[in-house]
């Protein structure tokens, strides 16, 4: 699938203020990019404005995942999700999918203490069970452990959330910052000083 970081955003953040603030959904386009820019349970931190979040909105109404949900007389137009319907999927595989939307890669351990506020999963093997569901819909897929991690890490594939890690299949893993900083420098040390060998040809 195919979505872009705005419609991951977006999406996942219905989902979670459904669950959240059942009170205040469906979500006005204020409300609605008030929870897309919000800087605590977000990876990465955006700043949408409310006319990316709306193209963000048509596109999910394209493909079936969200749509209008004004009531009449409702003076706000607001909005709603349908990626349960659209997907077939359960409360608990909703929840797994709308964290990782919302926060990128993550281990059981750190989804089963996040997604505590959208579905209450038994056990860490109740957690692992329903990634594994989702691994099987091509929903969600395995990632390599990190260097020092004991778990393994996971991310949706409705779209990109703004970065992504590869896959768990002998690929190797992107350089840190640090590394790749490391090699910039030592890259421009190696061409000043051929410069500077060629200056005294």
């Amino acid at each position: 699938m195919d979505a872009d970081a705005v419609e991951v955003r977006v999406l996942g953040c219905l989902i979670e203020k459904q669950r959240t603030t059942p009170d205040q959904y469906p979500l006005s386009l204020n409300s609605l990019r008030l929870a897309c820019n919000q800087t605590t349970n977000r990876d990465p931190v955006v700043e949408y404005d409310e006319p990316t979040i709306r193209d963000g909105l048509r596109r999910l109404s394209d493909r079936g995942w969200a749509r209008l949900a004004s009531g009449a007389g409702s003076r706000a137009i607001k909005y709603r999700h349908l990626l349960d319907e659209a997907l077939a999927l359960s409360p608990s595989e909703l929840a797994l999918l709308a964290v990782l939307m919302l926060r990128g890669a993550q281990t059981p351990g750190e989804l089963k203490q996040r997604v505590d506020r959208l579905y209450a999963f038994r056990s860490l093997a109740d957690v692992e069970a329903t990634l594994d569901r989702l691994i099987d819909r091509e929903l969600v897929r395995r990632l390599q452990r990190r260097a020092g991690q004991k778990e393994e890490r996971y991310e949706q594939l409705l779209g990109d959330e703004g970065g992504s890690a590869p896959a768990a299949d002998g690929v190797a893993p992107p350089e840190s910052l640090a590394d790749r900083v490391a090699a910039l420098e030592a890259r421009v040390a190696r061409l000043e000083a051929a410069g500077a060998s060629a200056d005294f040809d």
